[in-house]
């Protein structure tokens, strides 16, 4: 069940030969060489977000993805590990030391850091204060690519309304207000708009595909899928079916919505100009537990997201969520989180596969990381340390520092000598007792290749993605890059003018040498 060196050795002999390892770091360096840097306007960008997919949990997820192909797991090589260009991006909020997903997809998003559990407003705003909403709305990289003229599109595997897809539409002083259900009195009297009917009216999305169906509907509007389940119907206060109302609002266009795979298969990507899928009322399961017959993969929704919005002559933007990585780690379920961080590497190579690298900016990150651990002294292949502990009791490698693992009977860890801790379901254990396991602190890795990938290298401020993203794009207020491609001569300057979550203008630019020469002559 567990593998282990003996079987290593058998079948991995060449790995003991130094030969072996110079040869493949000769075949890296010559890699490295090569690589010439791609100056490129990003004519489409994919924003592949693995919510919860720290470093610890990406190396654990390789590992896993070697061993469903029946190898010991530590020399896979993932998709996105092949990319060129690999940065750290710092992840605290304004207010909060570990972050969540709202306050960092505003920051990656919107290239502005903000407070705790607020989405797509900035830090003077109030997490649950309505009124503090006002005036402090931050728009998104998806916004600004529409009104570039590019198509643009949500992909997630929890409701759409979830914090990491809000963010790129939303301005809400609480990430929670799914539904106007949702809303306090307080909200509600200061005018304040739920996440869902934000969805219809902030910005024309041609593609939104996930959950979330319960917060279009009519309170006890029956489920398609399951009628007779309570906790499945509509939620809706108001009476509106917001999914009626998208279609009404695409006359004169090919809109469809759809439900359930059958549905979805049949929408053809060449003669559909708006898609709207929801496939569960709230989240969509997790990927080791999903129906394929009912739901489809992320690598089949991120394909038919791409197919439909590259028909764009002016491209597009596109964001991926593995967004239940993220919510297995809260259960401390490992396996389950590991499984859907696979999926999501699946979906990277899809989308690798259907666009052109020359013109495509693909990335691949995470908002934050979890409490998560990769311990102790396991031969090759192996889930548990071969060394027992103090307690005279062994311990499996993936470990939580909090979460519902935490169980301790007569003064003792469980022995789990005799217990299957490959299991979908097995809770790891950990350290300090909590109903859900909490996030990490700790910076987080992005990848990137294609036009302009060469500014996500180095260590930054995870609002700095937003505007590199713009930049190699061409979208938002700074025209900077195109200006640069059309004239080669000339050294393109960036400022970013802290008042706005779009990069600046030239003129902002101009302003700044000024200053420096100013400055220049004062100092001397």
């Amino acid at each position: 069940e567990e593998g282990s060196w003996l079987n290593l050795r058998n079948t991995d002999f060449e790995e003991e030969n130094p030969e072996f390892w110079r040869s493949s770091a000769q075949n890296t360096l010559r890699s490295a060489l090569s690589r010439k840097l791609n100056s490129n306007v990003a004519k489409n960008i994919v924003l592949f977000l693995g919510d919860g997919m720290g470093v610890t949990t990406i190396t654990a997820a390789r590992i896993l993805k070697g061993q469903l192909q029946n190898r010991s797991g530590e020399e896979t090589v993932m998709n996105m590990d092949t990319f060129p260009f690999v940065g750290l991006a710092k992840v605290y909020t304004v207010d909060f030391q570990i972050p969540d997903s709202a306050a960092t997809a505003t920051a990656y998003l919107c290239g502005v850091k903000t407070n705790l559990n607020t989405v797509g407003v900035s830090a003077a705003a109030r997490n649950g204060v309505c009124r503090s909403q006002k005036g402090n709305e931050v728009t998104s990289i998806l916004k600004w690519a529409k009104d570039a003229g590019k198509s643009v599109g949500i992909v997630t595997t929890t409701r759409v309304q979830h914090a990491t897809p809000a963010a790129s539409y939303a301005h809400s002083a609480s990430r929670t207000w799914y539904s106007d259900a949702d809303l306090p009195t307080s909200a509600v009297t200061g005018g304040c708009m739920d996440i869902a009917s934000q969805l219809l009216r902030n910005t024309d999305i041609d593609v939104i595909i996930g959950g979330g169906r319960k917060y279009m509907t009519p309170k006890g509007f029956p489920d398609p899928e399951y009628p007779t389940d309570l906790k499945a119907q509509g939620q809706r206060k108001d009476n509106r079916n917001l999914i009626n109302e998208w279609l009404s609002m695409k006359e004169g266009k090919v809109a469809r919505y759809v439900w359930n795979k059958t549905d979805f298969d049949a929408v053809d990507p060449e003669k559909t100009d708006y898609l709207m899928a929801l496939f569960e009322p709230g989240d969509l399961r997790f990927d080791v537990e999903r129906d394929p017959s009912m739901d489809p993969s992320i690598s089949e929704t991120t394909e038919k997201a791409i197919r439909i919005l590259k028909k764009n002559p002016k491209g597009f933007f596109l964001l991926v969520e593995g967004g239940r990585i993220d919510q297995g780690h809260h259960d401390s379920r490992a396996s389950m989180a590991l499984h859907e961080a696979v999926a999501l590497d699946d979906a990277v190579a899809r989308g690798l596969e259907l666009t052109n690298e020359e013109e495509t900016l693909t990335i691949v990150t995470a908002d934050h990381s979890h409490a998560f651990t990769f311990n102790g002294y396991p031969f090759r292949g192996n889930r548990k340390s071969p060394i027992f502990a103090m307690d005279l009791l062994p311990y499996t490698t993936l470990m939580y520092g909090n979460g519902p693992g935490h169980k301790i009977t007569n003064n003792k860890r469980p022995d789990i000598r005799n217990v299957d801790t490959t299991d979908k379901d097995y809770v790891q254990q950990a350290a300090v007792p909590l109903d859900s396991e909490t996030h990490g602190g700790e910076d987080v890795a992005l990848f990137a290749r294609g036009p302009m990938a060469h500014l996500f290298q180095g260590v930054y401020e995870q609002n700095y993605i937003a505007h590199a993203m713009a930049f190699a794009a061409c979208v938002g207020t700074n025209q900077e890059h195109c200006a640069a491609t059309a004239e080669p001569d000339k050294t393109p300057f960036t400022s970013i003018d802290p008042g706005s979550s779009a990069p600046n203008t030239p003129f902002g630019a101009m302003t700044t040498v000024m200053l420096s020469i100013t400055m220049s002559v004062l100092l001397h």
